[in-house]
């Protein structure tokens, strides 16, 4: 079996625009004639994603933040009914680690939703005009003044295995390998999952760890309060009166711990396979297309999959959203520099094998590949 790596490149060695001092503040003219100074923005006031920012920037999501209050404030709900009602009882009769177990359970999940809808997913930088431009002019190359739009795809090789590019209009870039434009963020996401509107986020390469965390722990706690609840009904009344009692109560709990178990499960399975939900639902890796092709990304073995997607170290974000933009730039988004192939063949490849990386560059930091 051939052995697979992850290679990681250190973003002090790279330039990357970090968090740069405020620019020279510029005057604008008042009412009165006088000169005031105006305020440098930065560059999350004027992100073109559909995508909400607080903390000055510090912490976004999705502008259309779906069902996640509801999420947290059933949790919240749930739990605190456990706590309040059913911990003394147990506590009395059975013992006293039960609400040290639930509330940690209670708390990790608490983290890893917020961290989930918190974070940003992966998102790519949009292109800038001047870099749409000269992609328009790499490929439009004949002398011809018409404007002639740029190919749908772009094709690659990785481990063997043909991978189309496709590229974005909104974006104006090539998407790498396993990106796609989430149409509710208006963004292109690296290794896009999908949008959950329970955490009101994409799911990507920087936010999944945290909500595969997140569904394992919920599934963990649904499961320690249903069997915690139906012990405290049994030992007060009886299995068999409590069933009577309080049947509709007792088989919603009894299905809802069974779909976050069933969710928890295919998402351990896509773990394990390195896939992702865009991935299956597609059926890009698994025939479905009539195509016989295989996963170029997995590494043939579950424990490495489950590393490279779990504890890969934390890849830095892109977006730079919390960077001034320049003094001497219109106010606009920060783009993407992504190095094209020759446009005059009809199909450009790369190949990544042996112990050679292809990579896509970008302004801020290259998007590396696993390398066999």
């Amino acid at each position: 079996m051939k052995s697979r790596e992850y290679q990681q490149i250190d973003p002090k060695a790279l330039p990357t625009p970090s968090q740069s001092p405020p620019p020279h503040q510029h005057l604008a003219v008042g009412g009165d004639g006088r000169k005031e100074p105006m305020t440098p923005r930065r560059k999350w006031e004027v992100f073109p994603g559909k995508n909400r920012f607080f903390c000055d920037g510090r912490i976004m999501m999705a502008r259309q933040s779906g069902v996640f209050p509801l999420t947290l404030g059933l949790i919240l709900v749930t739990s605190g009914l456990f706590f309040i009602f059913d911990c003394p009882f147990l506590v009395k009769h059975l013992t006293r680690c039960i609400p040290a177990v639930g509330g940690a359970l209670f708390v990790f999940v608490l983290i890893t939703l917020l961290q989930t809808s918190f974070t940003d997913p992966g998102i790519l930088p949009r292109a800038t005009p001047e870099e749409a431009a000269d992609i328009e002019r790499q490929i439009d190359d004949t002398g011809n003044t018409s404007y002639r739009p740029p190919p749908r795809t772009k094709e690659v090789l990785i481990n063997q295995q043909v991978i189309k590019l496709k590229y974005c209009f909104t974006c104006k870039m090539f998407r790498p390998p396993r990106t796609s434009h989430c149409s509710l963020c208006d963004n292109c996401v690296e290794r896009f999952d999908h949008h959950c509107p329970w955490v009101g986020n994409c799911v990507g390469k920087r936010n999944y760890r945290f909500f595969y965390s997140f569904i394992v722990s919920l599934s963990l706690l649904t499961a320690f309060i249903f069997g915690c609840v139906t012990t405290h009904l049994a030992l007060r009344k009886g299995l068999m009166f409590a069933l009577q009692e309080s049947p509709v109560e007792l088989a919603i709990c009894f299905f809802s711990v069974w779909s976050i178990l069933g969710l928890s499960g295919f998402h351990t399975y896509l773990v394990a396979s390195n896939l992702t939900t865009n991935e299956d639902i597609k059926g890009s890796w698994s025939g479905k297309s009539g195509d016989a092709v295989t996963n170029p990304y997995s590494h043939k073995n579950i424990f490495i999959n489950c590393c490279s997607v779990l504890c890969a170290p934390m890849p830095p974000s892109l977006i730079d959203r919390r960077g001034f933009l320049p003094a001497d730039e219109p106010a606009r988004a920060s783009g993407a520099d992504l190095e094209l192939p020759n446009p005059n063949t009809k199909s450009d490849r790369n190949v990544v094998g042996g112990s050679s990386i292809w990579s896509l560059t970008c302004r801020n930091l290259p998007l590396i590949f696993p390398c066999s």
